[in-house]
């Protein structure tokens, strides 16, 4: 799985519509992610931090799989 930033992940996302116009298709999946490990998390939230969630976006046309993290806030405007 390729982590990408979230624009070359939109024009990946788009090539792979694409390809898949006629035959196929593409599967797009959204997690709500911290991105930390679950005892780093424990670790914060013992101290009283607040944990800052991401939004994992995954796409695969079942040969190629392709990901991008976007903030929670921004997850709206992408």
């Amino acid at each position: 799985m390729v982590l990408l930033q979230p624009d070359p992940f939109l024009s990946e996302l788009t090539s792979m519509y694409e390809r898949c116009q006629e035959k196929g298709s593409v599967w797009v999946t959204l997690k709500r992610s911290s991105l930390k490990s679950k005892a780093q998390k424990n670790k914060l939230e013992s101290k009283g931090g607040g944990v800052e969630y991401r939004c994992l976006v995954r796409a695969t046309d079942g040969k190629k799989t392709i990901s991008t993290s976007v903030c929670f806030l921004l997850f709206l405007y992408f």
